[in-house]
């Protein structure tokens, strides 16, 4: 099997609800799907936080997966979310990603346990050895209270050759300096906040997992491009447009400002499942100014 080659924009896709939020809105997210893949796009990746993974069901979990790799059809590498605070749930849901057809899956270090360093190393290494596809890391410390350190990566990318990749959400460039210096080619570095992209790309990550690309797929993509092909100054003019719209997506918590945005545009409801609660008005009056001066560009 080829390695998987990690670069560009990727989505991380939000899961369209019915109004009260009982029910996948499954029209809603096939045009999602179109959205994104016509906006050029180069990956999908469904069921992590943006999706609300942890408040979906089993059986929607595996149909939203089964969906975008239908709709995907080659177009867009499918990379699902599968992680958890559980190692062999985990596995379980990334064996059934890669079943039904993934070309790869995103493991979030374990949360709420807060194990150490050796702990998160063994949780890996068990998923990596539990499945036969490619693996790319989440470290997002800001939600999970553990921070995958650098010298832990290198153990792991020893013992695990198809782990291929991290989604670096630590908000911290000097992290990702540290470790695309460190590791080299040896892992690709995703962005994991919209407001560093570029800044983290000057340094070597190779793209990002966007929120915004929900709703603008073309823009982020281009930008990406952009930064990939050296055209520095015209990503750099692409950035700072975009960058009122990356804060407005987390004037509350994620996902209820990208979904308020979507309904906007008339894409789906602003439903989010509890715990979670809709976006205030606070937040869309912020929105609306925001899309509305990027979109006057």
């Amino acid at each position: 099997m080829a390695e998987l080659v990690v670069s560009g924009a990727y989505t991380a896709l939000v899961t369209p609800f019915t109004a009260d939020g009982s029910a996948v809105d499954w029209a809603a997210y096939d045009k999602l799907l179109e959205h994104q893949l016509d906006g050029r796009i180069s990956g999908l990746v469904p069921c992590g936080t943006t999706g609300e993974a942890p408040t979906l069901s089993e059986s929607e979990h595996h149909e939203v997966v089964a969906r975008t790799v239908r709709i995907a059809r080659g177009r867009a590498q499918v990379v699902v979310g599968t992680g958890s605070n559980n190692t062999k749930k985990t596995i379980e849901l990334s064996r059934a990603a890669f079943e039904a057809g993934a070309d790869a899956v995103m493991v979030v270090m374990p949360y709420y346990n807060k194990p150490s360093q050796d702990g998160l190393f063994n949780h890996v290494k068990l998923v990596a050895q539990g499945v036969s596809g490619s693996v790319i890391l989440y470290n997002i410390p800001g939600r999970s209270s553990v921070d995958l350190r650098v010298d832990t990566l290198l153990r792991i990318l020893d013992a695990c050759p198809n782990v291929i990749g991290l989604k670096d959400a630590s908000g911290n460039v000097l992290y990702c300096q540290e470790l695309v210096s460190r590791t080299g080619s040896r892992c690709s570095v995703l962005s994991g906040d919209d407001a560093l992209t570029l800044p983290m790309m000057s340094v070597g990550a190779t793209g990002v997992i966007s929120v915004t690309s929900n709703l603008f797929p073309r823009a982020v993509s281009e930008l990406v491009d952009d930064a990939l092909a050296g055209r520095l100054e015209l990503a750099r003019r692409k950035q700072l447009a975009l960058y009122p719209v990356h804060r407005a997506m987390f004037y509350e918590p994620n996902p209820a400002p990208i979904k308020a945005a979507l309904a906007q545009k008339g894409m789906m409801s602003d439903a989010v499942r509890p715990p979670l609660v809709a976006a205030s008005a606070a937040c869309k009056q912020e929105l609306t100014a925001a899309l509305s001066a990027f979109e006057a560009t």
